[in-house]
């Protein structure tokens, strides 16, 4: 899909992502946005939750790497507790 339209920065610096762009990506209010700037390119790619099948995939490789730097539950609640006291 590759839609192309033009916008304008307000004075209040909010950019319109004009109605056809956000019906051909589903875009509702609300949407949140990374936003990325380097030169004179300004990219939004939309933030959302990763599926629970993605997010399972991910704890598994966390659960792995702890278990292979030698980490025991143990450890975890202490560092729980002590970010809750550092608070």
């Amino acid at each position: 899909m590759q839609t192309l339209a033009t916008t304008r920065m307000s004075s209040k610096g909010q950019v319109v992502i004009p109605e056809e762009i956000r019906r051909a990506l589903s875009l509702e209010s609300g949407t949140q946005f990374l936003v990325l700037g380097e030169g004179d390119v300004v990219v939004l790619k939309t933030i959302s939750p990763p599926s629970a099948k993605e997010f399972d995939s991910v704890i598994r490789r966390a659960r792995a790497q702890a278990r292979a730097g030698g980490m025991v539950p143990a450890d975890v609640a202490a560092a729980v507790k002590q970010s809750r006291q550092a608070r």
